[in-house]
């Protein structure tokens, strides 16, 4: 059984992937900002899953105490962290560059990229001195792919985390511990959905290319899930959407009728 603690775990991918190592037996610390959004996904999961294998802790990523205090509370509940998901983040709607304001900036770079050194930094030295376990950060739109007109604050975040992750597998080598990247694409939530608020007709148009190209959380997170545990490789690279998978779905698309948005 392992002990794996996933930051903004309260909805989408995050808790996708809480639920889909719980089924495969491990124990989870779910966490996020919101007191009431941490309640109601610790319920949802203690509906399913025996309630010894579950904690749920309050924290803000971009606050380096409440970080280093996730990590304490799970090691005091289950001896050990194993596996430390960076999983929290946050988008914005299409904005032009010149548009942006001073707190959308503060806010998505504080979650996305000091809120993953953070937990980066916190999970590296309490491995170190456990001797052992994996951490993985959440890739996205800047990892890799096309540049988005309207998404730069969002993807230059990814491109940032991208290069943390590569940074960090190279100065573990020869520890014990593993460090690589999940990279789910595109996935129904509402990260995608809240970049077309106010833009209507741009959501009517992209629509159509995210029904060939996304897929739901329930689909993606347990394979992801499953991926994590097994692998043994530093430096890692998880994907979901390949390009052998993009071009197939492409080819594919008309005789398919996928609806993964409505």
């Amino acid at each position: 059984m392992k002990s794996i603690v996933i930051t903004g775990s309260t909805s989408g991918i995050g808790f996708g992937l809480a639920d889909s190592f719980l089924s495969l037996g491990c124990s989870i610390t779910v966490s996020g900002r919101s007191q009431a959004n941490l309640d109601k996904a610790y319920n949802l999961l203690a509906g399913k899953y025996e309630t010894c294998l579950l904690l749920a802790c309050s924290c803000d990523v971009t606050e380096y105490d409440q970080v280093q205090a996730l990590w304490d509370t799970a090691k005091a509940r289950f001896r050990n962290v194993d596996i430390w998901i960076n999983n929290s983040g946050v988008g914005h709607p299409e904005t032009e560059i010149w548009s942006y304001s001073p707190d959308l900036i503060k806010e998505v770079v504080n979650t996305n990229v000091i809120g993953a050194i953070y937990g980066s930094v916190v999970a590296l030295k309490g491995m170190i001195g456990q001797g052992f376990g994996s951490i993985y950060n959440m890739g996205g739109l800047g990892s890799s792919g096309p540049i988005i007109r309207g998404l730069a604050l969002y993807g230059t975040t990814k491109s940032a985390l991208s290069y943390l992750t590569r940074s960090m597998a190279k100065e573990t080598q020869g520890t014990p511990i593993l460090v690589g990247a999940l990279r789910p694409g595109m996935v129904a939530t509402k990260l995608i959905t809240e970049q077309y608020d106010g833009h209507p007709e741009e959501w009517e148009r992209s629509k159509r290319i995210f029904n060939i190209l996304a897929d739901r959380v329930e689909t993606v997170t347990p394979w992801l899930a499953k991926k994590v545990l097994t692998n043994n490789k530093n430096g890692a690279n998880i994907i979901w959407l390949t390009k052998f998978k993009i071009l197939k779905r492409f080819i594919t698309a008309p005789f398919s009728k996928r609806k993964i948005f409505e």
